[in-house]
């Protein structure tokens, strides 16, 4: 199973290299989507130019999101996601409006006040108690309430300028208690160790035995932020509890390298089945909300930074692999007991970013130097495909390489497992934390090449689509499925780097699951 970081949460805690877009923005000639055609690099260039560039292409960003926003609302407004080749849409995650959900807190950061007044409208609406499909506890944390959170402390906080409708902004925090309420039965096991999959209609799940560490351990931040906004505590004693087996994991042998752990979680017990993992889909987000949760607040939860510390010094040790025919590169393989597996995700490429994020917050450049190794290493899995994209899942085993793919692993450092794209924003992510610590363009530049490879690719008439091959011309099929998360991360990253520090924010944006 893949899962993959979809929401963003904005959180009161300060990091003075975080940047929310200048309400004052506002372009002048600025070039038309359709004019993207490449990209002007920085590095020659004196420092307002920069900043006249960037600002253009923030102003491109927020037009694209526009876009395909006019797509999703023209033909499937309140419903989970538009299928941009037919037009048509799909409910995918139980029919509640996924897509605008997910795409407030980007309506939001790019102050798009009509987009805003849409979404906030429609949010009352909405009935989380109802759905006829079986409900993923992970999928609807990470979307719905995360996304119903995030808006919240945005217009109570830093953007209540746009809270024009006092009672509507109080109806985003009914709606996120009304969506907990409805899921937490999900916890009542015998260990405390949630149901994935939910069936409200009858209050059942589907008889599953285990849960995994990431839709495990990917809902504290979101059920803990809303017991501290609520002031209910149950929410979050919920969700600590689940994460209790996770930061204190049994059996040993679930632990094949300090810090690092197997992947399934027996609900009965709370104790681990396996001890296979890494840092990819099914594994991610427990690791990055652990130093994200630290951040969220290090009075209390110290405990969950000391576990990352362990997390990053065994991948750092254990973990970091350089490949055979490009040893200047940087992967992190996965394990098996204590047997390394050469193959990673473009789901994987968060990595960079988060220890990035981890080693600006506890100050150890060591963090920082491996997550730019990482975040350089991700590059080249865009740098060297025919679509400038990066593909699903790659290799560099050695041992398994296609002679179809020779010649490329030889060239590239990697081959390709799965070439498909599914709007996927993570590489992106990383480039955005990279640019905020270090200040180095660069960063903007391949952020921008991504945003406009994704743009040549995967557009369509009504917004963008999955395609199924990143390394043919054009991308190979069109799979017909815009995720919301596109809408959340790819064009919020792809917009944030770009765009003007212009507030002193006390805000920190955090990808909220991961995969």
């Amino acid at each position: 199973m893949y899962v993959s970081k979809f929401s963003l949460l904005f959180v009161s805690i300060s990091l003075p290299w975080e940047t929310i877009a200048s309400p004052e923005l506002r372009l002048h000639n600025s070039p038309s989507f359709g004019a993207i055609r490449g990209s002007t690099h920085q590095a020659s260039i004196s420092q307002s130019q920069k900043d006249v560039i960037s600002r253009e292409r923030a102003g491109v960003v927020k037009e694209t999101f526009k876009f395909a926003w006019d797509g999703y609302r023209n033909h499937c407004f309140g419903e989970d996601e538009l299928l941009p080749v037919t037009n048509t849409c799909g409910n995918s995650r139980n029919g509640w409006g996924a897509t605008a959900i997910d795409a407030l807190s980007t309506a939001l950061v790019m102050q798009i006040e009509p987009i805003v007044d849409d979404i906030l409208d429609f949010i009352p609406t909405v009935d989380f108690t109802k759905t006829k499909d079986y409900v993923s506890l992970f999928e609807t944390t990470i979307r719905y309430l995360a996304g119903l959170l995030s808006a919240y402390d945005l217009l109570q906080g830093p953007l209540a300028n746009l809270a024009y409708n006092a009672s509507a902004v109080e109806q985003i925090l009914v709606q996120a208690k009304s969506l907990a309420d409805t899921l937490k039965y999900a916890f009542d096991t015998p260990s405390g160790v949630p149901y994935n999959n939910l069936l409200l209609s009858h209050k059942t799940n589907d008889g599953a035995i285990s849960n995994g560490l990431a839709t495990t351990g990917s809902l504290v931040l979101e059920w803990q932020r809303l017991s501290d906004i609520t002031g209910d505590p149950e929410y979050g004693r919920l969700a600590q509890k689940a994460e209790s087996y996770l930061l204190n994991p049994l059996p040993a042998s679930a632990e094949p390298f300090p810090g690092l752990l197997g992947t399934n979680i027996d609900i009965a017990t709370g104790n681990f089945k396996d001890s296979n993992g890494g840092w990819n889909g099914g594994d991610d987000s427990f690791y990055e909300y652990l130093i994200k949760t630290y951040a969220y607040d290090s009075s209390r939860y110290s405990h969950y930074r000391d576990r990352w510390i362990l997390a990053a010094d065994s991948t750092i040790e254990h973990l970091a692999s350089h490949p055979a025919s490009r040893p200047d590169l940087t992967f992190l393989a996965s394990f098996q007991n204590t047997s390394l597996v050469n193959s990673s995700q473009h789901l994987t490429c968060f990595d960079g970013g988060n220890f990035l994020f981890g080693g600006q917050v506890l100050k150890r450049q060591d963090y920082i130097d491996f997550g730019l190794a990482l975040v350089n290493g991700c590059h080249e899995l865009y740098d060297n495909t025919a679509t400038s994209i990066g593909p699903e899942i790659f290799s560099w085993n050695t041992t398994s390489i296609d002679e179809s793919q020779q010649a490329f692993f030889d060239k590239s450092g990697f081959y390709i497992l799965s070439g498909a794209y599914l709007l996927r924003p993570e590489v992106i992510e990383s480039y955005y934390y990279a640019f905020r610590i270090t200040g180095d363009s660069k960063y903007q530049d391949w952020a921008w090449d991504a945003f406009v490879a994704i743009n040549a690719t995967t557009r369509t008439s009504s917004g963008f689509t999955s395609i199924s091959d990143v390394n043919t011309p054009g991308g190979g099929a069109k799979y017909n499925n815009q995720e919301s998360f596109f809408f959340a991360e790819v064009l919020k990253y792809s917009y944030i780097i770009q765009a003007p520090v212009s507030i002193s924010s006390r805000m920190i944006l955090r990808t909220l699951t991961s995969g």
